[in-house]
C-alpha cells in the first residue's frame, strides 16, 4: 500500500477547513493516493450539522504528526522463537549483520532481547552438562537423521561414551533422564537402551544394532545419528539449546512503536545500547532497532489546507514532510526542505479552490462531496456577503449547489441556524470555539470570532466575556484579545476588547471614545476588515 498522506486544516476547525481537508482526500484518492482527512480539534456545531446532512463520519483527531518508531527503517519482523536453537538464533545474527536479537514467544510477544555478546558469554562459561530442546533444533544443530521418535522435547543430562565399555559401565549409571553420545561401542548402547535413556545420539553416521533398535522401541527410547565425531558433537550439541535458556532479566527494555523519535534519543544517550526491540501496546515484537538505523527516517506526509502557519497547525510540523498546501490566507511561516505544490489563491474559501483542482484534474465530484465544499464556501462566505468572496466563489457555489441539489440559499439559512446555537456551550468554549493568534515584530493579538443570530445574549453578559478574553491574554502572554460577535443577518459586527486593544482599535477603524459592544456596520471578516487595519496600526 502506498504510504498514508494526512490533509487536515488548521486548529479550532471550522466548516471550510473541515470540509476542504474531506473533499481534497476524496480528490486524492481518486488519483490513486493513499490520503485521509483529519482534524486537530473539536468540529463546531456547525460543522457537525454539515457532516450530518451529507452523512459524514467526522474525521479521526490528530494529536500530532512528530515521528515516531515506527516511521523509522527498523528492521521489522527481526525476531526469533523463544524455542529456536542458539546457533539458530547466533546465525540469524550473523546472516543479517546485528548484533542482538528479539525473543518471542508462541504469539510473538517479546520475552527478551539476546545478543552476540551473551551467546559468547554461553560458549565459554555456559552448562555444558544439561541440555534442554527439542528433538528437532538437535537434527538441526548436529546435522543429524531421525531413527527413532518419541519426544518432542529433548531435556536431559549430557554423557559421552569416551570410556571403554566395561569402565564406562562400572563407573556410570545411566538413567531415563541422560543423554549418550556414543559411537560403536554396542555393549554401552545395549545398556542405554534397556535403561530406557532419554536419547541417544550416534556419531560418525555408523550403525545400530537391529536388535538394540527393537529394544529402544520398546522402551521409548529417542535416537538420532550424526556424521560428527564425538568431539565436534560434545562440541556443537550446547548450541541446540532452547534461545530462552539464555534469557536474563538485564535487557527486557523495549520500545513501542509509537514512542516519539525525540524521547528514545534521549534514552538511547542514557542507556547506551546498539539495539532496541520495538513492539506496540500488546507487547507484540514488531521488530529490532539499531542506533546506527535512526538516521534513515519515513517521515509523516502531510497536506495543509485553510491556513499555512505553524502556530495554527498540528503539533510536530516541524518532523513532518509538507508536500502541499491548499489554503485562501496571507502567506505564513511555514517553510520546506523542497519544492512543494503551493496552491494559494484569493478567494473567500480553501474549498473553491478545491473545487477548481477537481475541474483542472477532471475529476467528476461526488454529489455528497459536492454539499460540503458548497457548505464551506457558503460558512466561509457568509453566503457570499462577506468582502473575501469573488466571482469565483460565486461561479463555485452556482455548480456545487447543482450538483448537491440544494437551494444553498435556504440550506445555509438552516446551517447557520443550527451553527450560532449556544445551547449548551459555556462561554470559554463560546469564546475559543474561533479565536485565532496573530503576530507583528513586537506584537502577539489574538481575534476571536462568533457568528450568531443571538448577539443580544451576548452583550447583555458582556462584562463576563470581557473576563474571560481577559483570562485567554494572560494564558497565551498575548498583548491584546480581540472579540468578534457577528451578526449573519444584520452584517455587522459588535466588538468587545481587553483594556489594551482599546487604542489601537480606535486608531485602526477611527473611532473616538470606543465602547464595548460597539457595532461595526458591514465589518464580518475577520482576515479582510479586522486584521489587516490591525496590522498596519503595530507596524
Amino acid at each position: 500500500m502506498k504510504e498514508k498522506i494526512y490533509i487536515f486544516g488548521h486548529k479550532n476547525p471550522d466548516t471550510d477547513s473541515v470540509t476542504s481537508a474531506i473533499a481534497l482526500a476524496n480528490l486524492k484518492k481518486e488519483l490513486g493516493y493513499n490520503a485521509e482527512a483529519y482534524v486537530l480539534g473539536e468540529i463546531n456545531l456547525e460543522t457537525k450539522y454539515v457532516l450530518n446532512y451529507f452523512n459524514f463520519k467526522i474525521p479521526k483527531y490528530l494529536n500530532d504528526v512528530k515521528l515516531q518508531m515506527k516511521d523509522l527503517n527498523y528492521h521489522k519482523n527481526y525476531f526469533i522463537n523463544r524455542h529456536a536453537s542458539i546457533l539458530e538464533a547466533y546465525t540469524y545474527m550473523t546472516d543479517h549483520n546485528i548484533t542482538g536479537i528479539p525473543v518471542v514467544g508462541d504469539n510473538n510477544e517479546f520475552l527478551s532481547l539476546i545478543t552476540a555478546k551473551v551467546v559468547a558469554k554461553y560458549l565459554i562459561n555456559g552448562d555444558y552438562k544439561t541440555l534442554k530442546t527439542s528433538y528437532d533444533n538437535l537434527l538441526k544443530t548436529l546435522d543429524a537423521v531421525k531413527i527413532t521418535k518419541f519426544d518432542e522435547e529433548i531435556e536431559g543430562n549430557i554423557i559421552a561414551a569416551a570410556y571403554r565399555s566395561t569402565t564406562f559401565m562400572e563407573l556410570v549409571n545411566l538413567t531415563s533422564s541422560d543423554i549418550l553420545i556414543v559411537g560403536d561401542r554396542h555393549s554401552i548402547i545395549e545398556n542405554a537402551v534397556e535403561k530406557g535413556v532419554k536419547l541417544i545420539i550416534i556419531v560418525g553416521e555408523l550403525d545400530i544394532k537391529p536388535r538394540h533398535l527393537e529394544i529402544a522401541k520398546q522402551n521409548k527410547v529417542n535416537i538420532i545419528k550424526t556424521k560428527y565425531d564425538t568431539f565436534t558433537t560434545a562440541k556443537r550439541i550446547g548450541l541446540a539449546s532452547y534461545i530462552e535458556n539464555l534469557i536474563t532479566e538485564d535487557r527486557m527494555f523495549t520500545l513501542d512503536q509509537n514512542d516519539y523519535f525525540d524521547d528514545f534519543l534521549i534514552t538511547s544517550s542514557k542507556l547506551k545500547y546498539n539495539n532496541y526491540p520495538i513492539i506496540d501496546k500488546n507487547n507484540i515484537c514488531k521488530g529490532l532497532i539499531r542506533i546506527t538505523d535512526i538516521s534513515e527516517k519515513n517521515r509523516k506526509k502531510v497536506i495543509l489546507v485553510d491556513h499555512n502557519e505553524t502556530e495554527q497547525s498540528v503539533i510536530g510540523l516541524d518532523e513532518a514532510e509538507i508536500l502541499e498546501v491548499v489554503d485562501h490566507h496571507k502567506i505564513g511561516d511555514i517553510s520546506t526542505k523542497n519544492p512543494i505544490n503551493f496552491r494559494n489563491m484569493s478567494v473567500g474559501s480553501t474549498n473553491t479552490i478545491v473545487y477548481k483542482l477537481y475541474k483542472e484534474n477532471n475529476i467528476k465530484i461526488p454529489k455528497n462531496i459536492a454539499g460540503i465544499m458548497l457548505s464551506g464556501i457558503l460558512s466561509d462566505t457568509l453566503v457570499l456577503t462577506s468582502p473575501t468572496t469573488t466571482q469565483t466563489d460565486k461561479e463555485a457555489v452556482k455548480n456545487l449547489a447543482t450538483i448537491a441539489e440544494i437551494d444553498y440559499q435556504k440550506y445555509a439559512m438552516d446551517m447557520f441556524k443550527a451553527g450560532t446555537s449556544l445551547k449548551g456551550l459555556t462561554k470559554n468554549e463560546i469564546v475559543n470555539t474561533d479565536l485565532k493568534i496573530f503576530h507583528t515584530d513586537d506584537y502577539s493579538f489574538a481575534v476571536a470570532q462568533i457568528l450568531t443570530l443571538d448577539y443580544e445574549d451576548i452583550l447583555n453578559e458582556k462584562e463576563s466575556y470581557v473576563e474571560i478574553i481577559k483570562e485567554v491574554q494572560k494564558i497565551k502572554e498575548l498583548d491584546f484579545v480581540i472579540l468578534s460577535i457577528t451578526d449573519i443577518i444584520k452584517n455587522g459586527s459588535y466588538i468587545l476588547y481587553t483594556d489594551e486593544a482599546k487604542k489601537y482599535l480606535e486608531a485602526a477603524f477611527n473611532i473616538d471614545n470606543l465602547t464595548l459592544g460597539y457595532y461595526m456596520e458591514g465589518v464580518v471578516s475577520r482576515k479582510k476588515q479586522i486584521v489587516p487595519y490591525i496590522m498596519d496600526i503595530l507596524k
